[in-house]
């Protein structure tokens, strides 16, 4: 089950806190609950993903986006992400979860996350997110236009251009 009771905490928790620049850094902390673990008695992956929502969404609220997309009946959606996993989060261990856009090409924005503990990084992923509407993807030069921020993208890292362009090769439709 999603986590509504956690992810409304976060969103009350940051709902006054300093307005943060569309790539600043947003910190949050959090722990690993007993509804969160596998077998292994771990932070599950599936859950590692649905728990960085904890971390992009309030950002998203701190940058001005939540409210660009309600004036403008948008919607944000991800579309594609990779995770490299290294080390385990266990079970009530707690997590810093930093999070922060990255930049944008013609089509997405690009969300960079990850879960650390103490000075070890546990997890790491890159989101690219669309933002939509009844016509289909927004340009993010327009949200952008809309939030009153330069339209312009900041350079997005060798390695994230790399993975674009990866994930450009993939065929779609999958092979059956």
């Amino acid at each position: 089950m999603y986590p509504f009771i956690r992810f409304a905490k976060e969103m009350l928790k940051y709902r006054n806190a300093p307005r943060l620049g569309v790539c600043d850094l947003h910190v949050s902390h959090h722990r690993c609950w007993p509804w969160d673990l596998d077998p292994w008695v771990e932070l599950n992956n599936g859950r590692t993903l649905t728990l960085y929502d904890l971390g992009r969404i309030p950002m998203a609220m701190r940058t001005g986006l939540m409210d660009v997309l309600r004036q403008n009946r948008w919607g944000i959606t991800v579309a594609g992400n990779t995770t490299r996993y290294r080390r385990r989060v266990r079970a009530f261990e707690r997590f810093e979860l930093r999070s922060r856009c990255i930049g944008w090409d013609a089509r997405f924005l690009y969300t960079e996350q990850a879960m650390w503990k103490g000075d070890e990084c546990a997890n790491h992923i890159l989101i690219r997110s669309a933002i939509t509407s009844a016509q289909g993807i927004v340009p993010p030069a327009q949200v952008l236009r809309a939030m009153g921020q330069p339209e312009i993208s900041p350079e997005l890292p060798e390695w994230v251009q790399s993975w674009i362009e990866a994930e450009g090769k993939r065929p779609w439709p999958p092979m059956s």
